[in-house]
């Protein structure tokens, strides 16, 4: 059995390839979907990718995570800077944790720049685009083939 990554996207990232193409590209949820599926399967890991516009439903999802899921990779999106009771899931999960961004969020307005889960991940990844989310991949595939030797 392939360790299982949950990948969880947050609030208006259903809107990849509409919303301000040129800070989030023309990539959509379900291209950037499938290029994590592609990279998964390539590095010997199976994924769940979700999307929520609803904070409550993230935290479930990251609560069920426990026990059943090798990582987290996370992109929680405006709950980033806002949202305690994501970063408080995340650290019960007991899991680790990459927080992925697809644009630089240090380049943008200042509000930005601070991250509720930046200090409790063993990564962070921003302005790399749907590239970021591959490279949080193997960094996940990398660091379970270290805890298995």
């Amino acid at each position: 059995m392939k360790p299982l990554i949950l990948v969880l996207n947050g609030p208006n990232l259903n809107m990849l390839g509409t919303r301000e193409p040129t800070q989030y590209g023309r990539e959509t949820l379900a291209d950037l979907a499938q290029g994590c599926a592609d990279s998964a399967h390539n590095l010997g890991l199976d994924i769940e990718f979700r999307q929520t516009n609803h904070e409550g439903e993230l935290i479930d999802w990251i609560h069920a995570a426990r026990g059943r899921c090798a990582g987290i990779l996370i992109n929680p999106g405006a709950w980033t800077h806002t949202s305690v009771a994501i970063r408080d899931a995340l650290v019960a999960s007991e899991l680790p944790v990459i927080e992925v961004h697809l644009s630089n969020v240090h380049k943008r307005e200042p509000f930005r720049h601070l991250s509720f889960v930046s200090s409790i991940a063993v990564g962070v990844i921003c302005g790399l685009g749907s590239h970021g989310y591959r490279l949080a991949l193997s960094h996940f595939a990398d660091m379970l083939r270290e805890q298995a030797a």
